[in-house]
């Protein structure tokens, strides 16, 4: 396996657009890391560079302490695989998988050697003599996967594999592909835009946007801690509230005061924090877990406007002091009702503060 260090890279085409803009990070030897971010962020050009299939406009691509810029894919010793399964219609299984081997001139004994392991890692041995066209969606996926195994590469890119799968077999594939981690200690680069696939299978996250990396840290890091708004909202569901308000002194102490008398005091950490703040505005981030929800006359007042029910839990949607707020709780309670009162508040020390103009987390 091998460390991958992306410094400064760059990709410009046609010298006016920039698809990714010095980007740094490195992929420990060994380590699962997710690339993840919207449509057109430069996720999926930041994986090809890493792969060969783009050129490097600016900056250095190394695995280990070999520059590779310049290295052609089929010598960088990676395997790819697809959001497209790309099998060979006419081949069976066996043969799909043992493809790059016969190419490379292996022994026709590791071939098949090779083949028989990857296939029982992926429970897959059963299928061996069948052809894709018969295959399910997630056994394709799988032998998708199986044919970068028997390369036994460096390092594995995933290029939004379990995107054509439906919601049952990527939760299962998930599953699949953390045992399969664990069990060949590879380095493993994955791009999705789905931010659940990346909190379940990054040990590391690296969140991008316009093609700028945005936070990279382990997944609870991002989600307790997030660089700034753009983070704070594309990394949970249902995403952080957003509130807008100013810090004023209230009662004698430090508060974040909203619109309509709304006010939410300030602990002793946040105060010192804040302190700087005094007079002017700031934008709170408050996670859908962390609105405490009461029955009217308890915390400020709010208007109902709908619940989604999610089974064991419910998003309550209500009307505070202009913004729209999402509530997580229970449902094993009675589930209100659009236009009812109910009284919410922020659980204490669970507020998150950035800066209008930056929207920079304030440190």
């Amino acid at each position: 396996m091998a460390t991958v260090r992306l410094t400064n890279i760059s990709k410009t085409y046609d010298n006016a657009h920039e698809a990714v803009r010095d980007i740094s990070f490195e992929v420990k030897d060994g380590e699962f890391v997710v690339l993840v971010g919207p449509s057109g962020c430069g996720k999926t050009t930041t994986l090809r560079m890493i792969a060969g299939l783009e050129e490097i406009s600016s900056g250095t691509l190394a695995f280990g302490d070999t520059v590779m810029n310049n290295v052609a894919p089929k010598d960088r010793d990676i395997a790819m695989v697809f959001q497209n399964y790309a099998l060979y219609p006419h081949k069976t299984v066996f043969e799909n998988l043992a493809f790059s081997l016969r190419l490379r001139k292996y022994p026709k004994p590791e071939i098949e050697s090779r083949v028989r392991e990857a296939a029982k890692i992926l429970s897959i041995e059963n299928i061996l003599h069948e052809k894709p066209k018969t295959l399910s969606g997630g056994q394709r996926q799988r032998v998708a996967v199986g044919r970068a195994i028997v390369r036994r590469p460096k390092v594995f890119l995933f290029d939004e594999p379990l995107s054509n799968l439906d919601a049952q077999l990527r939760v299962q594939m998930r599953t699949e592909l953390l045992r399969l981690h664990q069990r060949l200690s590879a380095t493993m680069i994955y791009v999705t835009h789905d931010q659940t696939e990346a909190m379940t299978l990054g040990e590391r996250i690296v969140v991008m946007k316009d093609g700028v990396v945005q936070q990279i840290a382990p997944p609870m890091e991002i989600y307790a801690n997030p660089a700034n708004t753009f983070v704070a909202e594309f990394i949970g569901i249902p995403p952080m509230n957003f509130l807008h308000g100013t810090i004023e002194l209230h009662n004698g102490a430090l508060a974040f005061c909203m619109a309509d008398g709304v006010t939410y005091p300030l602990n002793a950490a946040e105060s010192a924090r804040l302190a700087p703040r005094a007079g002017g505005g700031v934008v709170a981030g408050v996670r859908p877990e962390y609105i405490a929800v009461a029955r009217a006359g308890d915390g400020s007042p709010a208007t109902i406007e709908f619940v989604e029910l999610l089974g064991s839990d419910m998003v309550i949607y209500a009307s505070l002091a202009g913004n729209v707020l999402r509530a997580r709780c229970s449902s094993d309670a009675a589930v209100p009702r659009a236009g009812e009162t109910i009284g919410v508040s922020i659980v204490p020390g669970r507020a998150h503060f950035f800066d209008p103009a930056t929207k920079l987390r304030i440190q």
